[in-house]
């Protein structure tokens, strides 16, 4: 039986989620989407796949990834994303490196050596590098890509975070609450295909400025 679940948040993403679950069907991994109940179009879209849909009682990307963390019952979670981006291939020597280096959570790069992306913008690129700085000089925090939500992770070890962001600041909140509690984290190299459809769900000034804030609270605070 496979150890991973892997967490979809496929909010409106009723044009790209069949191609990435008829992909799926060539791994063996358990399947959990999460959509909030009024997506009637994404629930319809998937009607006929054997997945799990866990249906989202409030709103966010933060509060969906939570719930479906909570709700994960292997050992491992990952996180995946909806729009085709992520690459399942990608997933095994995520779990090789976590389990040859004993760590709790590894976190996939953009930025490594032998990383790459199709889908990355200027300003996303800028927006990574000045977070991740951030990131090391506050938290000491040593993953090069902290805004990328490709991870592979212990459940029983990430649901004791008590992760509490429901947005977009939920990417720094769970680096960062993971090397307070000091967990074994690291990065390895990625690829982020081309998304199949529709746009960013990210605004990157609004967003972006919510994430500052966001990593501000948690230099100040412990939890």
């Amino acid at each position: 039986m496979s150890q991973i679940t892997l967490i979809i948040p496929a909010k409106n993403e009723a044009e790209s989620l069949p191609h990435v679950l008829e992909e799926l069907k060539d791994y063996n991994y358990y399947v959990n989407v999460i959509l909030h109940p009024s997506d009637k179009k994404t629930i319809n879209a998937i009607k006929d796949y054997k997945i799990k849909i866990i249906y989202q009682k409030n709103f966010g990307y933060g509060d969906a990834l939570i719930e479906g963390i909570n709700g994960c019952n292997t050992k491992y979670f990952c996180i995946f994303n909806a729009d085709g981006s992520f690459n399942p291939n990608e997933i095994d020597r995520m779990q090789k490196l976590i389990e040859e280096k004993n760590l709790d959570i590894v976190f996939a790069s953009r930025y490594e050596k032998n990383s790459s992306s199709d889908d990355d913008t200027f300003v996303t690129l800028l927006g990574n590098y000045i977070f991740t700085l951030l990131g090391k000089i506050f938290f000491n925090l040593k993953i090069t890509d902290i805004l990328y939500t490709f991870v592979l992770g212990d459940c029983s070890k990430t649901k004791s975070l008590k992760l509490k962001e429901t947005d977009f600041c939920f990417c720094v909140e769970l680096p960062i609450k993971a090397k307070k509690k000091m967990l074994k984290i690291d990065s390895i190299f990625s690829h982020e295909r081309k998304r199949i459809a529709g746009k960013k769900k990210v605004n990157e000034i609004r967003d972006g400025f919510k994430i500052l804030i966001s990593m501000f609270r948690l230099f100040f605070f412990k939890f």
